[in-house]
């Protein structure tokens, strides 16, 4: 099965660097867990991409219209088509009394916010901080294996897949939809109106749907909140059972006592 630009495909992946072997991203939870990369809150699981969109790094992008669904493949990615080589001159030394005036306790190999930049903490001694500028990853040739899980052809499993891109937290099928002609209707689960950032993801959804299917005019979201029956306290039903019964002995005495009467 050929693919092309366009396609909507979901695949498998673990990236890692050629020269060390460190995996720096996966879409498998159990190798995030084996390689110490596993953050508690996020989501694993096949990744969609279209094909051409730049959803993945470029040169993996590039490959997947070469691979077969199914078979598993290997891509290497050189710096200049990665995250490119390493710029000396963005490896600064900083005063420590610098970051400890931001709060911030300098740890070797930390991720750090300094002068509206992102660098990696590189050295700390001496009163001094070496601060890594480059990209963690500049001037390391990369190696992908990634394997096309599944090609996506109906215009239900995209959209389906389009809302959980945008929506990870919830399971895909607990999205109820339906497509006509030029609208989209979505129903949303009662668990999604409490995710973080649920209005943007909403918006997200809507720009997806009309970008990749542009006869579609109108994307409707339906929250529908629900109330819970009122539980009836156990004592309490026992006792209203219990009247009933005595109301009910207290008739039935009163009807014999009545026709004892009459036929005397």
């Amino acid at each position: 099965m050929s693919l092309q630009k366009g396609d909507f495909v979901l695949i498998d992946y673990v990236g890692k660097v050629k020269e060390t072997g460190e995996v720096f991203d996966t879409t498998s939870e159990e190798t995030a867990k084996k390689e110490h990369l596993y953050k508690e809150g996020d989501i694993y699981g096949s990744k969609l991409v279209v094909i051409g969109e730049g959803w993945v790094i470029k040169a993996l992008d590039e490959s997947l219209a070469d691979v077969e669904v199914g078979k598993p493949s290997v891509v290497e990615i050189s710096p200049d088509k990665a995250f490119g080589d390493r710029d000396p001159e963005k490896v600064k030394r900083v005063p420590l009394k610098q970051l400890l005036a931001k709060e911030i306790a300098p740890t070797l190999g930390a991720r750090i916010e300094y002068g509206g930049k992102t660098a990696t903490i590189r050295a700390v001694g001496a009163g001094r901080v070496l601060l890594d500028f480059n990209p963690p990853l500049a001037g390391k040739t990369l190696i992908y294996d990634a394997t096309v899980k599944k090609k996506l052809e109906t215009t239900e499993e995209k959209i389906g897949a389009l809302i959980h891109r945008r929506i990870l937290a919830i399971e895909q099928t607990k999205f109820e939809f339906t497509v006509k002609a030029k609208a989209v209707s979505i129903n949303m689960p009662e668990e999604a109106f409490y995710v973080e950032g649920i209005q943007l993801a909403k918006r997200g959804i809507a720009m997806d749907i009309q970008r990749f299917f542009k006869e579609t005019t109108t994307v409707t979201f339906t929250e529908t909140f629900k109330t819970e029956p009122k539980k009836t306290d156990g004592k309490a039903e026992e006792e209203k059972e219990t009247k009933k019964e005595k109301t009910a002995k207290t008739e039935k005495e009163t009807k014999q006592t009545e026709e004892a009467q009459t036929k005397t």
